[in-house]
């Protein structure tokens, strides 16, 4: 992909739409047409599936062993020039240490322009900023997390970045919509024809599954590992038969570093008293019995809930399906103690997690094709009983947002967040304000989820079901929870705080990125922020 600068910056200055949800969106991103957002379901895509280049073994070794000396060798081999697009997963987290020797690498060949796509960045990832200062790196297609956020929020990045939940990265692949040219993948364990998995070796990280769109659909794969083991490395998370080359290195990062702060249940008299009412209210509703399945994220709220569920259920008797992960020590406690049948994880979230993939048949490895993607034959996410989700924003009309505070500022992914929206009670677990800021809006500063697809919204000062949910607003008319309309909780909290937030500072025309849909089209715009000097 040839980026050319100043062609692509008129048509995104000139060219904006209001779209179904009331957002004014770009119809060109780097140059590329784009589909404003139709309204929930109301977009079906009318071409073939994207589909990798036709190989032969004749140009591979016959004795399987695709070795090459080092990651130069291989993005040589590969075919790296200026313009082309790479994708890295992010299963590493904050301990990634691959994808910044990725990109000394692609510097030192004098390599500019390209377009990454990660499955996700992290602060680790700050050391990247050099890169696109000085045009190494054109612009990201990927969730910007702290650091590189603020850059772009700012409006430093030479591109547009779009972000997607993990589901629509995997069906951008699939819909040609991303065409990857190379893909690196950080495997803890492979052997040398590039079967890899992530559940063995030092650099162990859980599932592999966020880089299976990308090893199906590039044009070139390149498996990264630091433990190489003998033919055949079992069990393989991706397949030898669709990679191109193998490098050995010392070290892919720091596992340890998996393991975040959104991965520690919370100590907050608050948010306890939050995922109280959230295990209360699953209980009364009727979502909790026998076979029944849900989500709940790793943040520190959602940890506290899974304790407090865990408890109902085993009070009651109950016993759950299946639980989706990604996985924490708190959902492998539950596998182990026979309060559910099976966890299908995407991605690790803890060395617990790690070490019960690895060990227990029941903790099954997905991946976004088959948990999220919206353009497949059905997913697993639209199974869920419940889904417990955070947000950093929620308006009156229960829109939600993740990716910036009210000050605009790019600073979170969307990951799985709206993939899981369509689970058969959404449940958005949130405090009333953070730092003296109130999360409940008249209108979220960036839509990222639909108020359609959000059926309650759970604070510590109560519980707002979706007017939409009348047959919840019923089943807890006579409930000793604290039942109230969306507007009163924000009033209150208003009062509190000295009113609503102040609006961000935008120029409104500079655009940092845009958000989404899961099925492709755009839903909203991330403008450029003025930093704040006060």
């Amino acid at each position: 992909m040839q980026i050319n600068n100043t062609i692509m910056s008129k048509q995104l200055r000139s060219r904006f739409v209001k779209n179904a949800a009331g957002r004014i969106v770009p119809t060109v991103v780097n140059g590329i047409p784009v589909i404003p957002f139709r309204g929930v379901n109301k977009y079906r895509p009318e071409r073939l599936m994207a589909a990798p280049p036709v190989r032969s073994c004749v140009d591979y070794p016959s004795d399987g062993n695709k070795l090459v000396k080092n990651l130069k060798e291989a993005l040589k081999k590969a075919g790296l020039k200026s313009g082309m697009t790479i994708s890295t997963h992010h299963h590493l987290r904050n301990g990634d240490g691959l994808t910044n020797v990725l990109f000394d690498t692609v510097k030192s060949m004098g390599v500019k322009n390209i377009r990454w796509y990660p499955s996700a960045s992290f602060p680790c990832h700050d050391y990247l900023i050099k890169y696109l200062e000085d045009g190494t790196i054109h612009h990201i297609e990927g969730s910007m997390n702290g650091p590189l956020g603020r850059f772009a929020s700012e409006g430093k990045m030479k591109g547009t970045g779009v972000l997607r939940s993990h589901g629509g990265r995997y069906r951008a692949i699939q819909d040609g919509e991303v065409h990857i040219d190379i893909a690196v993948i950080a495997a803890p364990t492979a052997d040398a024809f590039g079967n890899a998995n992530g559940v063995n070796g030092k650099s162990a990280c859980g599932p592999l599954g966020f880089a299976l769109g990308d090893s199906e659909y590039a044009d070139r794969v390149i498996v990264v590992t630091d433990s190489l083991v003998d033919f055949p490395c079992v069990p393989w998370h991706i397949q030898g038969n669709n990679v191109d080359y193998v490098v050995e290195v010392d070290s892919l990062g720091d596992r340890s570093k998996i393991v975040s702060g959104t991965t520690q249940v919370t100590k907050s008299p608050d948010r306890i008293l939050i995922a109280e009412y959230i295990a209360q209210f699953v209980e009364e509703s009727g979502i909790m019995k026998n076979g029944f399945s849900f989500q709940a994220g790793a943040g520190g709220i959602n940890l506290a809930f899974l304790l407090l569920l865990k408890e109902r259920m085993k009070a009651r008797g109950v016993k759950a399906r299946f639980i989706r992960g990604g996985s924490t020590q708190y959902l492998t406690e539950m596998l182990e103690e026979g309060l559910t049948d099976f966890i299908l994880d995407g991605q690790a979230f803890d060395m617990e997690g790690v070490r019960s993939l690895r060990e227990n048949p029941n903790h099954v490895s997905t991946s976004p094709f088959t948990s999220y993607n919206f353009h497949g034959k059905g997913n697993f996410a639209s199974m869920l009983d419940a889904v417990v989700l955070g947000a950093t924003e929620v308006d009156v009309n229960f829109n939600a947002n993740v990716v910036t505070h009210s000050d605009g500022y790019l600073l979170h992914g969307i990951g799985g967040w709206q993939d899981c929206l369509s689970g058969k009670c959404v449940i958005l677990a949130i405090p009333s304000f953070r730092d003296r800021v109130p999360i409940i809006v008249d209108h979220v500063t960036t839509l990222c989820g639909p108020g359609e697809m959000i059926d309650v919204v759970i604070t510590e000062r109560g519980i707002a079901i979706n007017p939409l949910r009348q047959d919840l607003i019923k089943n807890f008319s006579n409930s000793k929870l604290p039942i109230r309309k969306i507007q009163d909780i924000q009033r209150e909290v208003f009062d509190i705080c000295g009113g609503a937030p102040q609006p961000k500072r935008s120029a409104k025309k500079n655009i940092t990125a845009i958000v989404q849909w899961v099925d492709g089209t755009i839903l909203d715009t991330v403008f450029s922020t003025t930093p704040n000097t006060d």
